[in-house]
């Protein structure tokens, strides 16, 4: 039997590799609209944070998904990817 191989991906607040679905995935479109992709599969670029309130608490500091996407992002991104780690959802 294969083996099937896991899609990992780095966290922009700890910079730790991870498998991809133990992440919060967020999202700029192509319009340039920023938001949190719940299945994964929206397109645009992305970005992976850990499921951790540290490493939310790191990103929005250092203004890590801004380095990310290169561009401004509003504190209400920030205050969903909150919400999200509150009510502990997996996807």
């Amino acid at each position: 039997m294969k083996k099937r191989k896991i899609p990992m991906r780095m966290c922009v607040g700890c910079r730790e590799m991870k498998p991809k679905k133990e992440l919060i995935r967020v999202v700029k479109s192509p319009e340039g609209a920023i938001d949190i992709d719940l299945r994964g599969k929206a397109p645009g670029r992305g970005a992976y944070i850990c499921h951790s309130q540290a490493c939310l608490d790191k990103a929005a500091k250092n203004k890590l998904l801004e380095k990310a996407f290169e561009q401004k992002i509003d504190q209400e991104v920030y205050d969903k990817l909150k919400t999200q780690l509150n009510e502990g959802e997996s996807y």
